[in-house]
């Protein structure tokens, strides 16, 4: 059995984020799932992951530039993963002690500068405490920080492997 090189692994990796995106596009559009800020931000992280997987995959970097590229992965998939902890840290609060609900997520950034709006979606509402989606007893977010962390994992193997 051979093992894959690094353009595999990488092309791998963007084919997991792809798949998860379409995974997130299939419960908004299907299932009726409405996203909340803290949901979006995940899907861009997954993104952003993604594409560095992609341009991994089709650059073929060698030297500094591979270490670049297994940096910028990792930084999307830690991104990622912080982002959806916060997330499962909302839902795991008590009733009581959870922000009310905020203003959608274009309205604020109709209104707010940039900086403001990442702070007041990082700080959660209402609408992120709420389950509505549970697979094996676990809430969207905590499977987006085991994604996040296999993509990080994938990162990282495909960043140091000796062959292309």
């Amino acid at each position: 059995m051979t093992v894959p090189g690094r353009r595999a692994l990488n092309a791998l990796g963007a084919a997991l984020c792809a798949a998860l995106l379409g995974y997130a596009w299939y419960a908004q559009s299907v299932l009726r799932l409405e996203p909340c800020p803290l949901c979006i931000f995940q899907r861009i992280g997954i993104a952003c992951t993604g594409v560095a997987f992609l341009l991994a995959a089709v650059l073929r970097p060698r030297g500094w530039g591979r270490t670049a590229w297994t940096v910028l992965i990792l930084a999307g998939a830690l991104g990622t993963a912080a982002v959806a902890a916060r997330h499962l840290w909302i839902q795991h609060l008590p009733p009581g002690s959870v922000p009310s609900c905020s203003a959608t997520l274009d309205y604020m950034f109709e209104v707010f500068p940039f900086t403001d709006v990442i702070r007041k979606v990082l700080t959660g509402s209402g609408e992120c405490a709420r389950v509505t989606w549970t697979f094996l007893s676990l809430s969207m977010p905590a499977w987006v920080l085991i994604a996040a962390a296999g993509l990080g994992a994938l990162g990282i193997c495909a960043g140091v492997r000796r062959s292309a």
